[in-house]
């Protein structure tokens, strides 16, 4: 299982939301390449990186950014947040971005099919619910597509990986939803990485259990709640 920590840009600055509100958010540094390096020393192997204006405006909007923490931290980048169309797409993964995360408003694109064919495991799928149903729009928006549904069209469609965001868990760091991502990894036949509400090694000890690929932790990290090197040890751990 792969601890992978969570670095969210905001207006060029480190900060984390809770429950995917752009009013409530922590700021944690005016220097995101800064954090990267410091999760690079700490032991991290790749880097969650979420352009929070690219998921409000539609179009990724930190690209400087997210190239200078490519370039000198040299750790492989998950990057989401704007990300909507395979141009998009291709212009992130020439900056050198590892692999880039499809948020649900993409997946209207009657092409994104063939996306996940030409890219491959290059392109994941986020998938993020409020109670059980998609959210769109940077997560301002519920819809009635169960979460289960379109994960099961979008792996029907290609999608070889997906990340799982219960965004009523996310920042409130209360625990993961392990029901839904167990159910949801049980219907796929494709790998899982959680997201959402870590708090504590317990949970990521319930996370392993079901034997989630990976794990993204974000805000239990900068409150020093879990040390990184602690949970990627628990992680390695038989």
């Amino acid at each position: 299982m792969e601890i992978i920590p969570a670095i969210d840009i905001k207006g060029g600055k480190c900060v984390r939301l809770t429950q995917g509100n752009f009013e409530k958010q922590n700021l944690y540094s005016d220097d995101p390449v800064k954090i990267a390096k410091r999760w690079k020393d700490e032991g991290a192997t790749r880097l969650h990186i979420v352009d929070l204006d690219g998921a409000r405006m539609g179009t990724p909007q930190n690209r400087d950014i997210v190239r200078d923490i490519i370039r000198r931290v040299g750790l492989p980048v998950q990057l989401g947040g704007g990300i909507r169309s395979g141009e998009f797409a291709d212009r992130m993964l020439a900056i050198g971005v590892d692999r880039v995360i499809f948020g649900t408003a993409a997946l209207a694109d009657p092409l994104i099919g063939e996306v996940f064919a030409r890219l491959g495991d290059r392109a994941i799928l986020g998938l993020d619910a409020i109670g059980g149903m998609v959210a769109v729009q940077g997560w301002q928006q519920a819809t009635q597509v169960p979460a289960l549904q379109l994960a099961l069209q979008m792996q029907e469609k290609g999608a070889r990986r997906i990340i799982f965001t219960d965004i009523s868990r996310d920042g409130m760091m209360e625990g993961p939803n392990v029901a839904a991502t167990q159910a949801l990894m049980r219907a796929l036949n494709i790998p899982v990485i959680a997201s959402g509400g870590v708090s504590k090694l317990e949970d990521l000890a319930a996370l392993k259990d079901i034997a989630v690929e990976g794990v993204i932790v974000g805000k239990s990290l900068y409150e020093n709640a879990i040390r990184l090197p602690d949970a990627i040890a628990l992680a390695a751990s038989k």
